[in-house]
């Protein structure tokens, strides 16, 4: 249990927390956490509190909307009540209303999934990522309860794996048979026709639908564009950024070289070579299907749809 905002920032620095829904449930309490600490005495105090506690939590990972969208609501919330009950109200609102927005986005896009299909997704969007079903997985999960019977392929994820480690066991325990394959593998499945449909989650959404998600997402939709495979987005409306006009803007997280350069706490590259980690890319809107989010599905991706869709 996290009970003191060091150790929360810490673990959303180093990926125990993570997943854009989630890291805003996340920052929701956080905030709590934060503001107690500081012990405020007077509502200058608090207010300060506030701020500063803010800043740490949208310092932690830069990428993910939803973590200083989070905040901004928080500090909404402490403006208007200057109290801790009710920045614990505000928490547990942000918590409820996220497993209400994955169970919608479940529903929005489970007749997506047709029988027989073999679906492929990318990193993790499940229950692992959010407090409720997930995003991209929360379609599939919702498809197998509605009797849909397909597979799913997931990448593995590199170079933390969580295809491999959190997708593949989520969906494995739901009793959706799933395969790990290398992310390389991706593009020449595809064009063998062993896939009929890409779904991932987002991290952030620019107002033109331009969408960052985990690094190699950008490469699937490439591949998908190629081979004439649909290539769907699933995000909840707070994963927007309507105030970004397109991706270019958004910022993207280098983490560090220690993850690529070695695996499983073993070196695998030469002493002294170096390595490019980023952890997100960047989706144009142009290579995507559709977005399926919990106000339903936009199609096509633009910002005119975005905007009558999200208002």
């Amino acid at each position: 249990r996290i009970r003191d905002l060091p150790p929360l920032v810490d673990a959303i620095q180093r990926l125990a927390v993570r997943g854009a829904p989630a890291l805003g449930v996340a920052a929701g309490y956080g905030m709590v956490l934060g503001v107690r600490e500081r012990g405020a005495a007077s509502s200058a105090e608090f207010a300060a509190a506030v701020a500063t506690v803010g800043a740490i939590l949208i310092a932690a990972r830069p990428t993910a909307v939803n973590l200083p969208w989070a905040v901004e609501r928080m500090q909404r919330r402490a403006r208007a009540q200057p109290t801790l009950a009710a920045l614990l109200d505000e928490a547990r609102a942000i918590h409820r209303e996220d497993e209400q927005l994955c169970r919608r986005i479940g529903e929005a896009g489970a007749d997506l999934i047709e029988d027989g299909m073999t679906v492929l997704t990318h990193c993790n969007a499940g229950r692992l990522a959010t407090a409720g079903d997930g995003t991209a997985l929360a379609v599939l999960f919702e498809a197998r309860r509605r009797g849909r019977r397909f597979q799913v392929l997931a990448d593995e994820t590199r170079p933390l794996l969580q295809g491999a480690r959190l997708t593949a066991l989520e969906l494995h325990a739901a009793g959706i048979p799933v395969a790990v394959i290398v992310d390389s593998a991706a593009a020449g499945l595809m064009r063998r026709g062993e896939v009929q449909l890409v779904i991932t989650g987002a991290d952030r959404i620019a107002a033109n639908g331009d969408a960052a998600n985990k690094i190699g997402t950008y490469s699937l939709a490439l591949a998908a564009q190629a081979h004439a495979v649909p290539m769907w987005i699933a995000a909840p409306s707070s994963s927007f950024d309507l105030g970004l006009p397109h991706g270019d803007a958004i910022p993207i997280e280098d983490r560090a070289s220690e993850e690529v350069l070695g695996f499983a706490g073993t070196r695998t590259a030469p002493l002294g070579v170096a390595a490019r980690n980023p952890a997100f890319d960047v989706t144009p809107a142009a290579l995507l299907t559709g977005l399926v989010t919990d106000r339903g599905l936009i199609r096509p991706v633009d910002a005119e749809t975005i905007k009558a869709t999200l208002g």
